[in-house]
């Protein structure tokens, strides 16, 4: 258990106490002193090592099983004395343009906080730093966590939607590029990430709803700090649906302008075909096996032909130039 074990304290009014030994006596002095409340911190369990954590406090299997497997929508169950919360946190990889997804799960009660952490995103160290920090936070109980842990995730969707935003002006730039090349793979790759983006938050929305309309108790002494979470949840959600509808607009724009190219390069092709017609078709005719033709014996007949095919070329070709064809 040692090994998954990021962080464990007991937290007061007055600060962070360091657990020594157990993490059963550390329960048990959290149950009886009602004033503090304990906080651990879990990075990846297998269902053996979470399993002490679960007997401990009488955590539902459903609950439990989540939290090991990972890979839930974000939401906000109640399984008796316990609330059951589950984050999907973001992170933007530069090297890729990529968005990482990753899990945070909180188990709420009276006295206790669990949180289970999957992926490498949005690491809880200075979540706790920041209620350490803050002692009239700190003073709201268990509540205080879930809210510094939901401020923090929110937070990072904001840092991420930014970053979206960056590269959907960068796909504008190179679309209207006259120079530019096919992005129509990027549009698509960009507008998966988004969708991502979008099951991530979205379904967090109802969640913080939940809480600032007061339907969650365990949270009543902090729903103002739960109402700024909203607030900022509902701008970022705004902003992803805005990002998708622009990254279909570029996609539109950039598809209408690679039919544009190829109606030009259709129009240069044949504007060229008509040209090369011409003399073509003279070639053709005096080609032909036949023994009485006009001028066929003429010593000037040759040269007036290449000179009418190139005359006829000349002014075909300006005509085509002019018109916009060439």
């Amino acid at each position: 258990m040692r090994g998954v074990i990021v962080d464990k304290a007991i937290y007061t009014a007055g600060g962070r106490r360091d657990i020594e030994g157990d993490i059963s006596d550390a329960f048990d002095l959290a149950r009886e002193d009602g004033e503090c409340f304990l906080w651990i911190g879990l990075f990846e369990p297998d269902e053996e090592e979470f399993e002490l954590v679960r007997d401990e406090l009488d955590l539902h299997p459903l609950a439990a099983e989540d939290a090991v497997s990972a890979h839930q929508r974000p939401k906000l169950e109640r399984y008796g004395d316990t609330l059951f919360v589950v984050l999907k946190t973001l992170s933007y990889l530069d090297e890729t343009s990529d968005i990482e997804v990753g899990e945070i799960m909180v188990f709420l009660g009276r006295d206790f906080v669990v949180t289970v952490r999957h992926g490498a995103g949005n690491p809880l160290g200075p979540v706790r730093k920041r209620l350490e920090e803050d002692p009239e936070l700190i003073a709201h109980g268990a509540a205080a966590v879930l809210y510094a842990v939901c401020d923090e995730v929110v937070d990072r969707y904001g840092l991420v939607a930014h970053e979206v935003e960056v590269d959907i002006i960068g796909l504008e730039r190179a679309v209207f590029d006259p120079g530019a090349r096919d992005v129509t793979a990027d549009i698509y790759s960009l507008k998966r990430e988004v969708l991502e983006f979008r099951g991530a938050e979205d379904p967090l929305v109802p969640v913080m709803q939940e809480i600032v309309k007061g339907r969650v108790s365990e949270c009543a002494s902090t729903r103002e700090y739960f109402r700024d979470v909203l607030d900022h949840l509902l701008r970022v959600d705004g902003q992803v649906d805005a990002h998708n509808e622009l990254l279909n607009s570029v996609l539109n724009a950039h598809l209408a302008l690679l039919g544009k190219q190829q109606n030009e390069d259709m129009r240069k092709i044949s504007a060229w075909a008509a040209i090369i017609a011409v003399p073509t078709a003279i070639a053709g005719i005096y080609g032909m096996n036949f023994d009485h033709m006009p001028e066929l014996h003429w010593t000037f007949g040759y040269p007036l032909v290449i000179a009418i095919m190139a005359v006829a070329c000349v002014l075909l070709f300006r005509r085509l130039r002019k018109s916009g064809w060439l």
